[in-house]
């Protein structure tokens, strides 16, 4: 009986839509380029080029946040067999870049703030294409999703749009602003990444609130599944990075990186092409939350264990 109630939440789950006007839609797109836009006035054409000059850190984050945190999602969904909207969530949230805050979780971690400025530069451009082929990709590979997914009929190539939008031009713009005026850009960084991550976090808060009874009846469906989701992707990167034999500093960035995702570019997509859908919506907005939390919790753990120097014989 227990597990019929379970399965008919789970269904009305799958039926749920969160309230997302177009308006606060909008915001959410404003406020996430100018978020990214703050975090490019950070970087500089060199760090795409880092990807040349000392491919192993970079490729192995890359290769983390696009291949390694996908898989073991699409395993865990296999393990624990979620809702058709709950494992497209996770899928959505495994595809996405970074998140926004890594660097500075990063940094107050002692890891390599260099690496992950450069992943940041380099994960973002890959984004535009692996996201919504790793969204397409791993969510037709479990039925359910995939019915879900016939149903939606998502356009790659409008997803690759959006993406390229919120994430592509404002970091070209950052960019391009950090060489011509790299003093401007550095009094401008601090401020607007802090404004707009506020305004940001106010946002998401207020969605939130006004969506609390349909939160509050399924969270208890996603609490373990992004608990356990961020744990996997943490280790992940940690052991990928570990076995590629990187520095220490280079192990706490890409498992920083690996286990901060970009869950505001996540909710963009839910709410611009699957209308809200609720398990997306939950799981994605939780995952914002819990991976602050997560974040911050490992990298204080890290802050009180200095990075040890490298022997090198």
């Amino acid at each position: 009986m227990i597990i019929k109630n379970e399965q008919v939440i789970v269904s009305a789950l799958d039926e749920a839509r969160i309230d997302f006007s177009t308006e606060t839609l909008w915001i959410l797109n404003i406020i996430l380029a100018l978020i990214m836009f703050g975090v490019a006035l950070h970087i500089r054409v060199d760090d795409f080029r880092a990807l040349i000059r000392n491919p192993r850190p970079v490729l192995v984050g890359v290769l983390c946040q696009f291949l390694a945190l996908p898989l073991v999602t699409f395993l865990l969904i296999l393990f624990f067999r979620p809702g058709p909207s709950l494992a497209l969530g996770m899928i959505l949230v495994a595809a996405c870049p970074g998140g926004n805050i890594s660097n500075f979780i990063t940094s107050f971690a002692g890891g390599n703030r260099a690496l992950s400025v450069a992943l940041t530069a380099n994960a973002t451009l890959f984004a535009i294409v692996f996201t919504p082929l790793n969204l397409s990709f791993w969510g037709s590979l479990y039925p359910p999703a995939n019915d879900l997914l016939r149903v939606i009929s998502i356009d790659p190539a409008e997803m690759v749009e959006i993406v390229a939008l919120i994430l592509g031009v404002p970091l070209l713009a950052g960019v391009w602003m950090n060489e011509r005026y790299p003093s401007l850009a550095g009094r401008m960084a601090n401020y607007l990444k802090q404004i707009s991550l506020a305004f940001f976090i106010g946002l998401i808060l207020v969605v939130i609130y006004n969506n609390r009874i349909q939160i509050r009846d399924y969270l208890h469906l996603v609490f373990w599944l992004v608990l356990i989701q961020n744990a996997v992707a943490f280790i992940t990167g940690y052991l990928a990075s570990r076995l590629a034999g990187l520095s220490q500093g280079d192990i706490r960035c890409i498992t920083i990186e690996t286990g901060i995702q970009n869950s505001g570019l996540g909710l963009v997509l839910i709410f611009t092409f699957f209308d809200g859908l609720g398990g997306m919506a939950v799981i994605t907005a939780f995952w914002g939350v819990w991976h602050l939390i997560s974040g911050l919790l490992l990298g204080s753990f890290w802050a009180f264990r200095p990075v040890r120097e490298e022997v090198r014989g």
